[in-house]
C-alpha cells in the first residue's frame, strides 16, 4: 500500500466531482497526504468546499493560473500554510471556440489555448520549485488527441503536443533538483471539459468497442496511476506520458 502521510499535496483543477482532478484528490488522500484543492474563480468555489469537506486535511485556495499575480499569491499561501510541497497536479486544458477547426482558430483563441493548456504547467513549475525543497511530483494530464487526430479536439490537440513536450523539457530543468515531472494520457471521460467538444459521445463508443479492455476508463482509475507516479514507487520515472486508456492508445483497426 503506498503511504503519503507527511506529504502535501496541491491540486489544480478541480471543478466538479467528475472532474478527473476529483479522482486523483480521492486517492491521494486515501494515501494519507495532506492536500490542497485550487478552484479557479468564486464560481467554482463552492463545489470545491463542499468536495474538500469530504476529505480529511484538506484545505481549499483560490487560483487562476492565466495571472501570474494569481499563482503568486496562492504560493505564498501555500508556503504559509504547509511550508513545503512534496506534489503538484496539473489539471487543466481550456480552449475558446473550440467547436472551430485548427484552420479556423483566430490568434487570440490559439494564444488563450496554449496560454493555459500548456503555459499554465510551466508558470506554476517555476514557483512550486523553491519550495519542493526535498523533491517530488509534478503531474499534468493530457489526452491522445496530442499524437493523432480525433474529430472535434481541434486546437487542444496541438496545446496538448505542446503541453507533452513541456513535459520533457521540464523533467530535464527539474531533475537537478530531484523533481520528477510526468504526464497521465487519460482516455476519455465525461468531464465538464469534455462536453465543450461536439458528439464526444462518438469518441466513447470508439474506444469501448477498439480498446483492448472494451471499456472506458474513468476518473478513481487515473487516480490510482496518478497516486502511483507521485510516490517513492516512481522514483525513477520522469519525463514520461503514461496512457490509462484501457489500452486504446496500442490499437490500430
Amino acid at each position: 500500500m503506498i503511504d503519503l502521510k507527511g506529504k502535501v499535496a496541491v491540486v489544480f483543477g478541480l471543478a466538479n466531482k467528475r472532474s478527473i482532478a476529483w479522482g486523483i484528490a480521492q486517492k491521494l488522500s486515501e494515501a494519507g497526504a495532506t492536500l490542497a484543492i485550487c478552484y479557479q474563480n468564486e464560481r467554482l468555489q463552492r463545489d470545491a468546499d463542499e468536495l474538500a469537506a469530504d476529505l480529511p486535511n484538506t484545505k481549499t485556495f483560490r487560483c487562476d493560473v492565466s495571472i501570474d499575480t494569481d499563482i503568486d499569491a496562492v504560493f505564498e499561501q501555500l508556503k504559509a500554510a504547509y511550508g513545503k510541497l512534496d506534489i503538484i497536479v496539473h489539471s487543466i486544458g481550456f480552449a475558446p471556440n473550440i467547436k472551430n477547426t485548427v484552420l479556423q482558430t483566430a490568434r487570440e483563441d490559439f494564444r488563450i489555448a496554449f496560454d493555459i493548456s500548456a503555459y499554465s504547467l510551466v508558470a506554476l513549475a517555476r514557483v512550486a520549485q523553491p519550495l519542493m525543497t526535498d523533491g517530488g511530483s509534478i503531474l499534468t494530464l493530457t489526452y491522445y488527441g496530442a499524437d493523432k487526430v480525433f474529430p472535434n479536439y481541434n486546437i487542444m490537440g496541438p496545446a496538448k503536443a505542446a503541453l507533452e513536450s513541456i513535459v520533457r523539457y521540464l523533467a530535464a530543468d527539474l531533475g537537478p533538483s530531484k523533481i520528477r515531472v510526468n504526464a497521465i494520457s487519460a482516455g476519455p471521460i465525461k468531464t465538464l471539459a469534455a462536453r465543450g467538444i461536439s458528439d464526444f459521445t462518438s469518441i466513447l463508443t470508439a474506444v469501448e468497442q477498439r480498446a483492448p479492455l472494451h471499456r472506458n476508463v474513468d476518473q478513481l482509475e487515473v487516480g490510482n496511476a496518478a497516486l502511483f507516479l507521485s510516490s517513492d514507487l516512481a522514483s525513477g520515472i520522469t519525463g514520461e506520458i503514461t496512457f490509462v486508456d484501457c489500452g486504446y492508445n496500442a490499437t490500430g483497426l
